[in-house]
């Protein structure tokens, strides 16, 4: 059985997690999905490979290796909509993001095996994310989480035209301290690429769980426009040229961020 996730600790107090981009679908799930589903469309591609080069500046970085098809780890496990009043995909999505069915016909999972997958693939992935972030802020007094993400850049289902290039959430300011929101937002700011801050994208689950500023965790969300590191259509082609301006964009920011972590440090 291939791990939940792929975990490397960092000194730093800055933890960067990724839990979209993986594509592995168990065989007792996968034989059950619709073809459209089978190709893991809505998988948020490729931002593992954007952020490899956080080991190399001390972050812990933790990345899941199952798709999102198998229990989404950026949902509330008891199932409570991430926007109320909007159009959401659930915990265990039942349909694409183009509303296509993830399932054959009959064969969706009832709530016993739902609650089994938040025991099989979801808890372990935040028993980490939690521990790492309780391990860091002892080290340092402060503990910084970035989530990153990327999807389509025009997605009818949940917003209308086309999305920024970079979508900065802090949970509308609840998740992080207004000056560490700041310090990403002018250092992902440049020409070349659009920029929103808590626009339609303002942090998920994770963001919202466990960022406390308060209580020293401060955690923010970045969403990615696919269309500016990739090629949105299959077979989802990473773009060298694009990707590398994204990856210096990111390493600017991830710099400003531990920057600003370090002078906030209490230990």
């Amino acid at each position: 059985m291939k791990p939940i996730f792929e975990f490397t600790a960092g000194a730093s107090p800055l933890l960067v997690s990724v839990p979209h981009s993986g594509t592995y679908v168990p065989d007792d799930i996968a034989r059950r999905l619709t073809p459209e589903a089978a190709a893991m469309p809505d998988t948020d591609w490729h931002v593992e490979k954007l952020y490899a080069f956080a080991p190399s500046i001390g972050a812990s970085y933790l990345v899941a290796n199952y798709s999102r098809y198998a229990i989404d780890l950026n949902r509330d496990p008891a199932g409570k909509p991430l926007y109320p009043g909007a159009d959401n995909t659930e915990l265990v999505p039942s349909s694409t993001f183009a509303r296509e069915p993830v399932y054959r016909d009959g064969q969706a999972p009832d709530a016993a095996e739902i609650a089994e997958r938040v025991e099989r693939f979801w808890r372990p992935y935040h028993a980490a994310l939690a521990a790492e972030l309780d391990a860091i802020r002892a080290r340092h007094g402060i503990a910084v989480l970035w989530d990153g993400h990327s999807i389509w850049s025009v997605v009818p289902r949940f917003f209308e035209g086309r999305l920024p290039d970079l979508n900065l959430g802090s949970a509308s300011g609840a998740s992080a301290d207004a000056g560490l929101t700041e310090c990403a937002r002018a250092a992902l700011d440049g020409p070349g690429m659009s920029l929103v801050v808590n626009g339609r994208f303002k942090g998920g689950y994770i963001t919202r769980r466990y960022g406390t500023p308060a209580g020293g965790v401060h955690a923010l969300q970045l969403e990615k426009a696919m269309a500016a590191y990739m090629a949105e259509s299959p077979p989802y082609r990473w773009d060298p040229a694009r990707a590398a301006a994204m990856i210096e964009r990111l390493q600017r920011t991830m710099a400003a961020v531990l920057g600003w972590a370090k002078e906030h440090t209490t230990r």
